[in-house]
């Protein structure tokens, strides 16, 4: 009967202390918090707010009920929207637009107070629209695809300076893609038929007048060509009769058709 009281007790005072240790373990275990690397903390204490402080990576303390740490993601992400505007010249033009971003470190318990955890989503599609509106409509349609180095410069230069107002810094902003209405794109197109009508016509033409010059040539080659022979013909009259004459009017033409220009002197030479 001792033993088993013994035993009971013993068992008893062993759940007592499993169950402080627990206690004790769960105690401990809730006033620790652990940040990881590429995050930062804000502290949010019931008495005092927001500390303005940002808590850095590892294994932190607090008091249990009266603080709440908010973890936030420091690594650069990406982000893709898109925006419908209209240019300079009352054109429709669709851009799709990428960032990567990431928050100002420093600034962090600033942008819980104001945005919260979702900062990005909440400020970044609106003041990407609004950069890129304001910017395609200082440029003709045509002018987002020739000047698109200045376009990209651009939007970068003031996207970057308007998410600084939010405490957000963009290591890269880029147009990713660029589209026109339906009603431009066949304007293009008719425009671009008509360059090459335009382009035929002109090599019409031009092949024309070379065959033109080339006709005008020929005709002075075959001109030249029927003086020498009568120049030819001429100088046999006075030299030669019968069929000495015959054979040097002979000789003479021959001369004409397979010298061209140099026909003359070999004719006179011969006569």
């Amino acid at each position: 009967m001792g033993s088993n009281q013994a035993a009971l007790s013993f068992l008893r005072n062993l759940a007592i202390a499993a169950l402080g240790i627990g206690a004790t373990a769960t105690a401990l275990n809730s006033t620790l918090y652990t940040v990881d690397g590429g995050q930062r903390a804000v502290l949010f204490d019931r008495f005092r707010g927001v500390i303005n402080e940002t808590v850095g990576e590892g294994t932190h303390f607090l008091i249990p009920w009266v603080q709440q740490p908010y973890i936030f993601d420091i690594r650069t992400k990406p982000h893709t929207f898109s925006s419908f505007s209209g240019t300079k010249d009352l054109q429709m033009v669709n851009l799709t637009l990428r960032v990567l971003s990431r928050p100002e470190v420093s600034r962090l318990p600033d942008i819980f107070k104001t945005l919260g955890l979702e900062y990005d989503e909440k400020v970044l599609p609106s003041i990407g629209n609004e950069v890129l509106k304001a910017v395609v409509a200082q440029f003709n349609a045509d002018q987002l695809l020739t000047e698109r180095p200045q376009v990209s410069a651009l939007v970068r230069e003031s996207l970057i300076r308007r998410a600084k107002d939010f405490n957000i810094e963009l290591d890269d902003v880029a147009i990713t893609h660029l589209s026109y209405g339906a009603e431009f794109s066949k304007a293009v197109e008719q425009k671009q038929v008509a360059q090459q009508e335009a382009e035929r016509s002109k090599f019409v033409v031009m092949k024309s007048d070379q065959e033109r010059r080339a006709a005008i040539i020929r005709a002075e080659g075959e001109s030249e060509s029927a003086k020498l022979i009568s120049d030819a013909t001429a100088a046999a009259g006075e030299h030669a009769t019968g069929t000495e004459c015959s054979a040097l009017i002979w000789v003479g033409i021959t001369l004409v058709l397979y010298h061209g220009d140099f026909s003359r002197q070999v004719a006179l030479e011969k006569g």
